[in-house]
């Protein structure tokens, strides 16, 4: 066994999108290959439905697969192959956009007003990028949770986990897609492919992640793009963790305990060519799907 390095730590940083959605971004539209094959993590939680009740209107998508994981509020959905339907708490989406199509994702909240998710875009290899586009709605009901004797919980949301596999499937990434809770006090060990990339999300609690060079570990709250960070204030909460090589990631969790999404997946290493949401490999692809999207030819029609 060899224990993955962390080799960065950071806050996801407050933005907007869509018709003036505030979240959080943990990456996006930076360094393609950072996490490859993932290009793009958001965090969005509110408790201020002004914040969020604009939503997503109507968009394009073309080239990638996204995964909508909600936790708190309902997600209203509908897209441009007659599609509709609503996200609720626990429940997750997976949509392959491939080779076109337009949607839009409209947060309600919840009783209080509170609405929290998470939106992971995916890419896809260049022989998947014109795939017929499709959709897979999962309850939270059908996604199995893995109960640890020493009270870690473990829902598999996308791959294989102790034991279980994750209801949505298909993904080109072939990812891996763990929430996680440690409790209080307690070290736990978690393995991961080593050819994968992977990062963890933390979004609740706090703790340290085990570092190849540091035995001590790395403490969330330790820094943050240089700036020392009160403990009580920040708890780890938001806070992306990138791992280097290796098959194993260890997390020590705080007095509260630490839930996290742990993620990894097989590098397609290609080039990337990006608009918003729009990726294709090369540039060419990309000023073709614009054009497309002008002209009225995005939507490909149904074989």
């Amino acid at each position: 066994m060899s224990l993955r390095p962390t080799i960065e730590t950071r806050r996801a940083q407050p933005t907007l999108e869509g018709a003036g959605v505030h979240l959080h971004r943990a990456f996006g539209f930076q360094d393609p290959s950072e996490l490859d094959p993932f290009l793009l993590f958001d965090d969005f939680r509110n408790e201020r439905p002004e914040d969020y009740l604009k939503g997503f209107p109507w968009h394009p998508h073309r080239g990638i697969e996204t995964i909508t994981y909600v936790l708190e509020g309902t997600v209203e959905h509908g897209d441009s192959l007659g599609n509709t339907g609503s996200l609720a708490a626990g429940d997750v989406q997976w949509m392959t956009a491939g080779s076109g199509i337009l949607h839009q994702e409209m947060p309600k909240g919840n009783a209080k007003g509170q609405m929290h998710g998470f939106q992971l875009w995916a890419n896809l290899p260049s022989s998947l990028k014109m795939t017929a586009p499709r959709y897979q709605d999962v309850k939270g009901a059908d996604i199995p949770e893995v109960i640890d004797d020493d009270g870690t919980r473990v829902k598999v949301i996308v791959g294989e986990f102790w034991g279980k596999t994750g209801p949505v499937d298909g993904i080109a990434a072939e990812p891996q897609y763990l929430d996680v809770f440690v409790p209080a006090g307690v070290k736990k060990t978690f393995r991961i492919d080593t050819y994968r990339r992977a990062f963890a999300y933390v979004f609740q609690g706090a703790g340290r992640f085990a570092d190849a060079s540091d035995p001590q570990g790395v403490l969330l709250e330790k820094e943050v793009a240089g700036q020392e960070v009160n403990i009580r204030d920040m708890s780890g909460d938001r806070t992306l963790v990138r791992f280097g090589t290796g098959d194993e990631v260890t997390v020590q969790a705080g007095p509260e305990g630490i839930r996290f999404l742990l993620v990894s997946g097989a590098p397609i290493r290609e080039p990337v060519a990006w608009h918003g949401p729009i990726v294709m490999n090369t540039r060419e692809e990309l000023l073709q799907a614009m054009a497309e999207l002008r002209n009225g030819s995005f939507i490909r029609p149904a074989h």
